[in-house]
């Protein structure tokens, strides 16, 4: 009965045998990095992911039935009006669409996937959360259009992402000029390691806005100016921008500060600036940057009261500025603001009249600001969808390239090379009777051209 002592023996042979196959080899030990290396932060290290995986991710996005574009921009803090009244004029594009054309682009459905790039800590954009978002959308087989950012500085963490991945980006705020053509070194090239062009906005850069609001304080007879900025991308662009038409209109710059946007106290600062007595500050701020609080300060201060005037950008056309600044009675005539589009209720296009009166009639309220341009670029979103005929990015990103003669709700545009429209408006807004009013267009060339009446509060 040998052969049956053998069986045991057998049996725990062949257990071992399965215990192994299923057991991989040990990987091999990885090499250290250099110990002079220091790690990069979450947000470079996401902006500078390994272009293999992005492609390999872009190669399974395509041919399937869902299109999911990806929002990203800040949904809480000071810029929750804002950031939710574009969300809502987002949805208000797609509810349009489906209802002129019974269904989505191409017959494919469209969803849209609202991500905040906003800390929770501090309210405002965080590069690590906005490179999270961006590689949210890249690592999403249906997603095929990344919608944001609201903040030029946000747009320069994710555009490398998007870029690599071949993912089309619009943006619905973005504003600095550098992000699409030549202003400091290296720009726009390094948001493109690809090379190709992927990025596009619909409304106007820095750099027309900050000239033209020089050449606005000239025509409103400001001869001198103290410029502060919150040394952010954008807040230093558009400032840099308003010197160097300053320089040409004849404004005389009597001094230049650069303030942290976590500061609230600006009182000694303030107090030198009222005793170089210019004719206008100028702020190159957002609405939770510094600059309502700056505003707040002259008031208490005396400087309004002093004759003194101060001009903003269009980062504190907000709904919540007024209120922000302490009320109708510090701010009445004493601030001005540029903008580089058309807000809802300057729109005059039939498209445009029937997206400004659908919001208040779904929503209650008025539309902010940049809720125009929201709108504008999820049409230009859905009319790429439609054209590429497919759930695809390349085609999709191809499609929005090519755009051109599109009928938006400010006008008739396309893109050119760089990704930026064609055709663009820039307005001068003044505070009063407590509410942010149109006074006129305002350009780069009105004081050579003559026209500044057109904008005179």
């Amino acid at each position: 009965m040998k052969q049956w002592r053998l069986y045991p023996l057998l049996a725990l042979l062949v257990v071992l045998a399965m215990v192994l196959a299923a057991c991989p080899a040990p990987a091999p030990a990885q090499e250290a990095a250099p110990a002079q290396e220091a790690a990069p932060t979450a947000a470079e290290a996401a902006a500078t992911e390994a272009p293999a995986a992005e492609a390999s991710a872009a190669e399974t996005a395509a041919g399937g039935s869902v299109v999911k574009v990806y929002t990203s921009w800040p949904l809480q803090g000071p810029m929750l009006p804002e950031g939710d009244s574009m969300k809502k004029a987002v949805d208000l594009a797609l509810k349009h669409y489906l209802d002129k054309n019974g269904g989505g682009p191409a017959g494919l459905t469209v969803e849209i996937v609202n991500l905040d790039d906003a800390s929770p800590t501090t309210g405002s954009w965080d590069g690590t959360i906005e490179a999270e978002n961006a590689q949210k959308c890249v690592n999403d087989a249906d997603c095929m259009v990344y919608f944001g950012t609201y903040n030029s500085g946000a747009a320069k963490i994710s555009m490398p992402i998007t870029n690599r991945a071949g993912i089309a980006q619009i943006t619905p705020a973005n504003t600095y000029p550098g992000l699409t053509h030549a202003w400091d070194q290296g720009e726009p090239e390094i948001y493109r390691p690809s090379g190709k062009v992927n990025y596009f906005r619909t409304n106007a850069a820095d750099d027309v806005q900050g000239w033209a609001g020089a050449s606005w304080a000239k025509c409103l007879g400001y001869d001198t100016v103290y410029l502060l900025d919150d040394r952010q991308l954008y807040g230093k662009g558009v400032v840099d921008a308003f010197i160097q038409q300053a320089e040409k209109v004849g404004i005389e710059i009597v001094g230049r500060d650069g303030v942290e946007s976590s500061d609230i106290d600006f009182r000694s600062l303030l107090t030198k600036i009222k005793a170089a007595n210019p004719a206008l500050v100028y702020g190159g701020f957002v609405i939770d940057s510094g600059g309502p609080q700056v505003i707040q300060q002259m008031g208490s201060l005396g400087l309004f009261d002093q004759g003194i005037k101060f001009m903003g950008p269009d980062g504190l056309v907000n709904p919540a500025l007024v209120e922000q600044v302490g009320g109708a009675d510090v701010a009445n005539e004493n601030v001005l603001l540029t903008f580089p589009g058309l807000a809802p209720s300057q729109l005059t296009s039939e498209a445009g009249k029937k997206f400004f009166d659908d919001f208040i009639a779904d929503y209650g309220m008025e539309p902010s600001p940049w809720s125009t341009y929201a709108y504008q670029a999820m049409q230009v979103i859905l009319d790429s969808v439609e054209r590429a005929g497919k759930a695809d990015r390349g085609a999709i990103l191809d499609a929005m390239a090519g755009l051109d003669n599109f009928e938006g709700v400010t006008g008739v545009f396309g893109f050119n090379e760089n990704g930026d429209p064609t055709v663009s408006a820039m307005g001068g807004n003044i505070v009063r009777d407590g509410e942010i009013q149109y006074v006129g267009a305002i350009s780069p060339d009105m004081v050579d051209a003559g026209t500044c009446d057109a904008a005179m509060p």
